[in-house]
């Protein structure tokens, strides 16, 4: 028995490990790797087995890192069963077609140059039919119910924070051989934090054995003197007063919902400055319905605010406005007001953030605010370290004029403390033999290998791709 690294290995993208049990194989997450759009191409489009040969999948939640190669596997002969939440499937449902499309429309984009140029066109990772097939494989369970994704394999989800439906996941291996003591391997999946706005607490599993764990933060700890929402309302009197546009990137499903959940609190305190602002991004508006749904993820203080709102919404005020449709999304580059657009996709890798970014960024009144992680190489992280004064947008140079500026205290993942005290009651409470520490680039991983050393807590490895983790 033993578990294989097939991406989020020394990176933070691209989450899937495969378990090999019993001849058996046992496929955590499934998620695209996001980089330098060339080699993240070639990864996602070259799964690193026989997707036949994938007995189950569990889905810790739906972020696209996660998520978004399941139609690869499915389009490759996957043939089994999809575990997750029941939220994580309702969002999935979106994200994975709201992926293909965005797949198809970067490919053809890109093709319409490379056709003028006798190059070869490429052809998208996977389209609407790949998703809506996958989509037909999911099982939905809910948190703490036990489900058996194969004999001798029992499972169960816990909650992690981080997003809606998230999970960690904790799996029960029988012994391999009769009279052999049973194995649980728990993977954490995205680690949350505690007391942020609409989610509840991550859980602490009992009894681990061995743990597959993430250290995105690992090397650093968040502002705890950073109140968001102070931020939010400073940063919008800035730019409402300078009579510009604050861009805030951010992904679709999660951070957008906790953005205008702060905003909603500005609003409700008469503090936000009047002026509109905009949700463009279809799957942000389908996420922010399915939030409305899943009450038995949200926290006390988020129950509180439906009962007691005149509209009973936390996620809706006057001067929001959801946006759809690619007219109104378009009108937005023409509006000389000031404004918030919140849009997608949080890395600045594909979906309308482009747009905003191309006819916006060399605008000194225009402010990028980044409220999430940026991963290495991505147009996000480039803009977000202020590298280069030209960047690229849809293979054509634009000026950075833009201010640029990072919401901090908004973060989804716990920090490297917040990740310690996670290990150690984790650790507290089983017989951890082994940690892999995955879902970090090594330089945070190599930092929060020496921290739990320096506790000593548990052998950890920093597993490279393909590495194994045996469980004997």
């Amino acid at each position: 028995m033993k578990v294989q690294f097939w991406g989020a290995a020394q990176t933070v993208t691209g989450s899937m490990h495969m378990v090999h049990y019993r001849g058996k194989r046992i496929l955590l997450d499934c998620g695209l790797y996001q980089g330098k759009r060339k080699q993240a191409y070639q990864k996602n489009r070259t799964l690193p087995f026989d997707p036949k040969t994938v007995d189950a999948v569990i889905l810790s939640h739906a972020h696209i890192d996660h998520s978004g190669n399941l139609p690869s596997l499915v389009r490759g002969g996957f043939k089994g069963a999809i575990f997750s939440t029941s939220a994580t499937r309702d969002l999935a449902a979106f994200m994975l077609l709201d992926s293909a499309k965005i797949q198809v429309n970067d490919v053809r984009y890109v093709n319409k140059k490379r056709k003028k140029k006798g190059q070869a066109l490429f052809e998208p990772l996977y389209d609407h039919h790949h998703a809506a097939a996958t989509l037909k494989r999911f099982r939905t369970v809910e948190y703490h119910q036990s489900f058996k994704p194969m004999d001798g394999v029992e499972c169960r989800f816990h909650f992690a924070g981080h997003m809606l439906g998230a999970a960690t996941i904790e799996l029960n291996f029988d012994g391999e051989n009769p009279g052999d003591e049973p194995t649980r391997l728990v993977f954490s999946g995205d680690v949350g934090r505690a007391k942020v706005p609409i989610l509840r607490d991550p859980e602490i599993v009992e009894g681990a054995d061995y743990i597959i764990m993430e250290s995105t933060y690992g090397n650093r700890n968040h502002l705890k003197t950073v109140d968001a929402t102070k931020v939010l309302r400073k940063t919008t009197k800035e730019v409402f007063e300078a009579g510009g546009k604050l861009i805030i990137p951010a992904f679709s499903v999660g951070r957008t919902q906790e953005i205008v959940y702060r905003l909603n609190l500005l609003a409700e305190a008469g503090e936000l400055p009047e002026m509109k602002v905009f949700v463009d991004s279809p799957l942000a508006v389908n996420a922010t319905d399915v939030f409305r749904s899943h009450v038995e993820c949200f926290d006390d203080d988020m129950v509180n605010a439906i009962l007691e709102e005149d509209d009973q919404d936390p996620l809706m005020f006057r001067d929001l406005i959801y946006v759809r449709k690619t007219e109104l999304s378009k009108a937005l580059n023409r509006l000389n007001e000031p404004c918030i657009i919140i849009s997608a996709s949080g890395m600045c890798e594909g979906g309308r953030i482009l747009h905003h970014l191309k006819n916006n960024i060399g605008k000194e009144n225009t402010t990028v605010l980044f409220a999430g992680y940026q991963a290495p190489h991505t147009l996000g992280r480039i803009l977000l370290d202020q590298s280069k004064d030209v960047v690229k947008v849809y293979g054509e140079p634009y000026d950075v004029r833009c201010n640029v500026a990072k919401l901090e205290g908004s973060s989804g993942h716990a920090d490297q403390e917040e990740l310690l005290q996670w290990a150690k009651e984790t650790c507290d409470k089983g017989n951890v033999k082994k940690i892999a520490l995955v879902h970090c680039e090594l330089e945070p991983a190599e930092d929060f290998r020496a921290q739990l050393n320096k506790r000593k807590l548990p052998d950890a490895i920093i597993p490279a791709l393909g590495d194994e983790m045996p469980m004997p």
